[in-house]
């Protein structure tokens, strides 16, 4: 008995010595900070921050590889938590949630073959695509569901995922999970800088809109009465909702599918409904703003654009400033489309409550006059964005500011440069001067630069050697002049320092016409463009941060609509509508300019390069879409009452209680006549 249990106590010390080595031997030490941050975090293990689980997470945090606020599914609170076991200042991040582009369930689309296979979306696709004939439209299996662990996700009554916002963490992982990529995470910011793309559900309207507005939304809003939530639809792409709603020529009309039944659905009096609304109700609808990130952007120019660019700019965190020649904002708008058509109190209200977003305007300040390129970014503005406009916005500048767009170091445009040299006036091009795309002209106007002192001249052609006029094919005798030829290229981009540009470079275009990347430096001191207006440009200052030389400063272009495909091949000088002329429809399409200039300013501080946006809807040679509709009843189109100017056999408005929009009841009965169409899917029986 005795020695049993001298030896449980020998075989007790030897397993205690061998568990103290064997600790020894074994011990891993755990970092205090990966144990308090794994402590705060939420233990989801989503995987929405792009770590496998919450440990990981913690890990990369306490490494300083990933922020404080890399948790989607905790919110700010546990940011706010892991930002003081770190010691990092945590910013509340923009809310992020899931959404889905199907319009139509599995219900409505029309089925090609009968599936049987296993209940999961990934297994749907892999046979032939899936069963429905719509191919970006939603499986219905419900595979996003599974995938969610917080119970965001439910399939609803027509086999659409519904999200639940109130537990939806953005983590992400309904996304990863659905095939057919009809779920996505979006934001306010994301859903501003977003387009139109073939891999989605859009009905032909909303492909038509020249502001790209979500047209369906916003008349599902109205049907429901939901009259604010219409506004703020609209404004996701347009800030001038009532403007539009008189002037807009509502080219979507011309796409609505009722067109096969009867009459288009009242599209452009809807919106007038809506933003009627707004005005009575005496106050400004606005949608989500981002935090301020204190970047300073001035915009030159306080029409549609201007206005426009500003208002996003606003909403996405920045701190604009438009500066307008005029007493007034307004350009176009107010200056020369006529007050029977826009009446100027519908302008104001518009202009309103896009400044009430933020938004210092300074006015009867003239870009040459009272500043330019330089001295704002000398006053601390970290990028300044021209919004100038064509040969109409010459009728609303003052005689004397003829010259007006000089003030961009070195730009010229031909006209003005021509009509300078015609009138003998003294016009410093330095040594090399570089004219994009003049034809003919072009030639002429080359000849004269060297005349003036110039002592080369650069013709920048996007075309093919072989395509330009003869008198460009022998460049040897050309170069003999002093004038270059550079065939197939485009102007990427200008830098400069103070008051003097300095340096331009040429993308050469491969034999497809595409750009191909390959850049050519070149030092110049003047570039001409051949248009008749100023191209939309952003300056910013050089190597990203303010850079000088003594007391001047030194900047550069970055990109702006050239990453859009079409129109986009006359790099930096790529206008946004190619053609663009001036009327109400250029003045609604400089809207989607505006938001454009916006997206492009807050790529370049963001992500620091600008991106295209891969299968835009224009670029697909042929959209699914319908060439008739069955089983929709027809309907009358609801009309705004009006009477007839006394004298007169025609209608006409002088005044807005002449021009009347349409009243409740008509709106709610003419919004009942949408067809809600998706790509090919629609209501029958409205």
């Amino acid at each position: 008995m005795l020695s049993a249990a001298l030896f449980l106590l020998v075989l007790g010390l030897v397993a205690s010595v061998a568990l103290a080595i064997a600790s020894r031997a074994f011990y891993v030490w755990e970092d205090p900070k990966v144990l308090a941050v794994t402590d705060a975090l939420p233990g989801a293990n989503c995987g929405g921050c792009g770590n496998p689980g919450c440990a990981s997470a913690a890990e990369a945090i306490a490494a300083g590889l990933a922020s404080a606020n890399i948790c989607v599914a905790g919110g700010f609170e546990v940011a706010q938590a892991v930002g003081e076991i770190m010691g990092q200042r945590v910013e509340e991040r923009e809310p992020e949630f899931s959404w889905t582009s199907c319009s139509y369930g599995v219900g409505n689309a029309e089925p090609i073959f009968s599936y049987n296979g296993a209940s999961d979306c990934h297994a749907a696709v892999m046979l032939y695509g899936g069963s429905k004939l719509c191919p970006v439209g939603c499986i219905g299996l419900g595979s996003c569901v599974k995938a969610c662990q917080f119970g965001a996700l439910a399939i609803g009554d027509d086999n659409l995922p519904v999200v639940d916002y109130s537990r939806c963490v953005g983590c992400g992982a309904c996304v990863d999970a659905c095939p057919k990529n009809i779920v996505a995470l979006v934001s306010q910011t994301r859903r501003i800088i977003s387009e139109y793309v073939t891999d989605e559900c859009t009905a032909p309207c909303q492909r038509a809109c020249p502001t790209g507005i979500h047209i369906p939304g916003y008349i599902r809003e109205i049907r429901n009465g939901n009259y604010e939530e219409a506004v703020r639809i609209i404004k996701e792409k347009c800030p001038l909702p009532l403007v539009c709603g008189y002037i807009c020529p509502a080219p979507c009309e011309l796409s609505c599918r009722r067109n096969f039944v009867d009459e288009a659905v009242a599209i452009d009096p809807l919106k007038r409904f809506v933003a009627d609304h707004e005005m009575t109700t005496g106050k400004h609808i606005d949608p989500y703003k981002c935090t301020d990130n204190e970047i300073k952007i001035a915009l030159v120019g306080g029409g549609s654009e201007g206005l426009t660019a500003a208002y996003y700019l606003a909403r996405l965190g920045y701190q604009p400033t438009i500066l307008e020649a005029k007493p007034e904002l307004g350009g176009i708008l107010r200056y020369v489309i006529a007050e029977d058509r826009l009446p100027r109190n519908v302008l104001d209200h518009d202009i309103q409550g896009i400044l009430e977003m933020g938004i210092e305007a300074n006015t009867n300040v003239a870009m040459g006059r009272d500043f330019d390129v330089c001295s704002l970014l000398k006053d601390g503005y970290d990028a300044v964005v021209v919004t100038s406009g064509g040969f109409d916005s010459r009728k609303i500048l003052k005689p004397e500011q003829e010259r007006y767009d000089a003030a961009i170091p070195g730009l010229f445009i031909m006209l003005d440069l021509l009509t300078a040299f015609s009138q003998r006036e003294e016009i410093h091009l330095g040594k090399h001067a570089v004219i994009a795309n003049g034809g003919l002209k072009a030639l002429e106007l080359a000849r004269k630069c060297r005349d003036m002192g110039a002592e080369i001249v650069t013709i920048v052609s996007d075309q093919p050697l072989s395509t330009l006029p003869v008198d460009f094919h022998d460049t040897k005798v050309l170069a003999e002049e002093g004038i270059e030829v550079r065939a197939s290229a485009t102007v990427a981009a200008m830098r400069g320092i103070g008051e003097r540009m300095d340096r331009i470079a040429l993308e050469d275009k491969d034999l497809t016409g595409d750009i191909s990347k390959k850049r050519t430096i070149i030092d110049a001191d003047t570039l001409i463009v051949p248009a008749g207006r100023l191209p939309e440009m952003a300056f910013v200052h050089a190597a990203g941060k303010p850079e000088t030389e003594g007391e001047r400063v030194r900047w550069q272009t970055i990109e702006t609509f050239r990453t859009f495909p079409k129109g986009g091949g006359y790099g930096i000088l790529s206008s946004p509508e190619p053609g663009r002329i001036s009327d109400s429809s250029a003045v609604v399409k400089s809207i989607l300019s505006g938001r454009r200039l916006a997206r492009a300013i807050h790529q370049n501080f963001t992500d620091g390069t600008i991106t295209p946006i891969p299968n835009l809807v224009w670029e697909a040679a042929d959209i699914l879409d319908v060439t008739e509709v069955n089983g929709v009843n027809p309907s009358e189109r609801q009309c705004p009452t009006v009477s007839d100017v006394e004298g007169d056999s025609k209608t006409a408005w002088i005044f807005p209680e002449e021009y009347p929009g349409l009243d409740e009841p008509a709106a709610r009965q003419e919004a009942e006549r949408c067809l809600q169409c998706g790509l090919i899917c629609y209501d029958k029986n409205t």
